[in-house]
């Protein structure tokens, strides 16, 4: 997503979401939505940030054109993933439940807020989200042929259950 600007020359901000930052302008082309592409050239990387250079764009104005603008990457081009290294787009929808079997809720979002990635669990047949590390003690498994993501149960995962006024004080 081009977030901002920097300096005169057209240069725009982009936040990345590879694995290594610079890597959004290895692929190719970006796509936006509207259907039109982008060939990028980084200029400088800062933590997950790139400045980068988009052909056709030489001054601010038309960069200012371009900020808030989602751009993608075709599938096709993206590497296979092996082992335990998942795309988040392929775990979004799946089942989330437990090693017994029971059902907790869909994979709906992914973030990483500096320490990881962290699910985000809508739970079964509501509007309620509760946040899950992306972590191998409690990710049992990932199944994206079976459809689903096993978890160890997390107390707390949905604030709201098991609160009542038993755990109240007594005046």
């Amino acid at each position: 997503m081009i977030v901002g600007v920097k300096g005169l020359k057209g240069e725009v901000r982009v936040k990345s979401f590879t694995e290594a930052p610079e890597d959004v302008a290895a692929y190719g082309p970006l796509k936006a939505s509207d259907g039109r592409t982008f060939d990028l050239s980084v200029v400088n990387v800062l933590e997950d940030v790139v400045i980068a250079k988009v052909a056709g764009v030489s001054d601010r104005t038309a960069a200012e054109a371009l900020k808030g603008l989602e751009l993608f990457i075709d599938r096709a081009v993206l590497p296979k993933t092996e082992g335990d290294t998942y795309y988040h787009a392929d775990l979004i929808g799946l089942a989330v439940e437990t090693a017994e079997g029971e059902k907790v809720g869909k994979v709906s979002a992914f973030h990483n807020f500096g320490a990881g990635d962290v699910m985000e669990v809508t739970k079964e047949g509501g509007s309620d989200t509760g946040f899950l590390p992306f972590a191998a003690d409690v990710i049992a498994q990932v199944d994206i042929p079976g459809g689903k993501v096993v978890i160890t149960p997390q107390p707390g995962l949905f604030e709201d259950e098991g609160r009542g006024d038993e755990d109240d004080d007594e005046a």
